[in-house]
């Protein structure tokens, strides 16, 4: 693997950090040991500036080449945060907050980042300027979202932007994207179903909640079905099922549901709304209750640009000598906020076997350390090369 030399001799460093922040999971915008962390180490390494605070604790770090005579700016980005997991890997290193874990690899991201950050500020063997983010709260909070809302694109000039993610089943160090839409839109739904609560022995007095609720799980399963284009996808999963009643005699007045919706389109998205709120409105007409419908429209769809995809698939094979096509992916990721500003690319690099993220025993893989450095690197270097 081509990696370069300078990341085999920061290996054990970055290992180090990347292991420091492991043991000390944040959730969402909490990410405030984390957040200084990454700032204390951009300010050691001499960036031309480094600012906290943007999308609350995001973390900024500006790196001019040798030359800037090209007036290039690219942005690389690493999300920070962990997840509300309790933490199941066993490892020396393991979680020191109860009930929270690094289950998804941020913090081998933020690591990564921060280990090509010094080799950058080193070298400065570029033209241009690189604007390394460190942002928070990807794990549903929408960091992206808000560091975008406070103007980091425009206040650092950025043109292009380009983040990473490790992949458990991908051979460690290896590559995989795609062109244009890559992870879904990610929207959530809660439902408020409400009849006539009864005695169970009389269904009759009753408008039956848990039967309308029940039709409605398996009804909004048509939208997928019967409604969408075959090859455009849609999910709809409903995820839970409250009654207002535990009782094993009382028919509930009211059932709440929740869920999710994944689509890979805006018109797929739309259409998905659309039927959820039809859907429940005639189920509940049937059966003689009410069902309100509060759809969260969440991640957007994530869309990689084409030119700056065959950039990256070069850059990747560059490194490793091989770039895979990456299948769709169903989950969301909040980088697409800042590809709606930006062109740009997500790629991911591979963790090798073990358990798959949002884990308890998942734990991202040191080994790849080299790999997704190296990549960020030679994105700045071939995007800004000196002449």
């Amino acid at each position: 693997m081509a990696v370069k030399n300078r990341f085999a001799e920061l290996h054990d460093d970055i290992t180090a950090w990347r292991r420091d922040i492991h043991q000390n999971p944040e959730i969402l915008f909490e990410t405030h040991r984390t957040s200084a962390l990454v700032a204390d180490k951009l300010r050691a390494f001499g960036c031309d500036e480094v600012v906290t605070g943007i999308g609350r604790t995001g973390v900024i770090g500006v790196i001019k080449g040798n030359k800037t005579e090209s007036g290039k700016v690219v942005g690389l980005r690493a999300d920070m945060d962990a997840l509300p997991i309790h933490e199941a890997t066993g490892v020396e290193y393991a979680s020191l907050t109860d009930g929270a874990m690094h289950a998804c690899g941020h913090d081998g991201h933020t690591a990564m980042l921060l280990g090509a950050a010094q080799y950058l500020a080193e070298t400065r063997n570029f033209d241009g300027t690189v604007v390394v983010i460190f942002q928070p709260a990807e794990e549903g909070g929408g960091g992206g979202k808000e560091m975008c809302d406070d103007g980091m694109m425009d206040r650092w000039g950025i043109q292009e932007v380009y983040g990473m993610h490790n992949w458990p089943g991908l051979p460690t160090g290896h590559f995989a994207i795609r062109s244009g839409p890559f992870f879904a839109a990610t929207d959530q739904f809660d439902i408020y179903v409400e009849g006539k609560g009864g005695h169970a022995a009389k269904p009759n007095d009753t408008v039956d909640t848990t039967v309308m609720a029940s039709q409605l799980v398996m009804s909004l399963q048509t939208i997928a079905s019967r409604n969408a284009d075959p090859i455009d996808q849609v999910v709809v999963s409903v995820t839970s099922f409250e009654t207002s009643s535990k009782a094993f005699n009382v028919i509930p007045q009211k059932v709440h549901l929740k869920g999710t919706v994944r689509t890979m389109s805006k018109e797929m998205r739309n259409l998905a709304e659309t039927r959820i709120n039809e859907i429940c409105s005639g189920v509940a007409m049937t059966f003689g209750g009410t069902a309100e419908v509060d759809y969260h429209r969440g991640y957007p769809v994530m869309v990689n640009s084409e030119e700056q995809t065959a950039f990256a698939v070069d850059v990747a094979k560059s490194v490793s000598g091989q770039c895979d096509e990456a299948p769709l992916v169903m989950g969301g990721e909040d980088f697409a906020f800042m590809l709606e500003e930006r062109p740009g690319a997500y790629i991911v690099v591979g963790n090798g076997e073990g358990a798959m993220v949002h884990h308890p025993e998942y734990n991202f893989n040191d080994d790849a350390i080299p790999a997704g450095c190296s990549w960020w690197a030679g994105i700045a270097e071939q995007r800004m090369p000196m002449s």
